[in-house]
């Protein structure tokens, strides 16, 4: 399969899927965008999640990045 309509013919869609949350459904505190929260993105897409959980972290109050000086 070279994209998501090759998938869909070849496999079918399931328009009226529902995901389920489980106990396994946890909030994360990964930023937005950061490689960690797309891995948590991901496992809860393979596991049939949901995949915003109300609880994930929605700002970036309190992080601190490195700081790289100008050339």
């Amino acid at each position: 399969m070279r994209n998501v309509f090759d998938a869909i013919q070849e496999c079918g869609h399931d328009e009226e899927f529902v995901p389920a949350e489980g106990e396994d459904f946890i909030p994360t505190d990964a930023p937005a965008g950061s490689r960690e929260k797309i891995d948590v993105l991901a496992e809860r897409i393979l596991r049939g999640l949901p995949l915003w959980h109300p609880m994930d972290r929605n700002d970036y109050s309190g992080l601190t990045g490195a700081v790289r000086p100008r050339t």
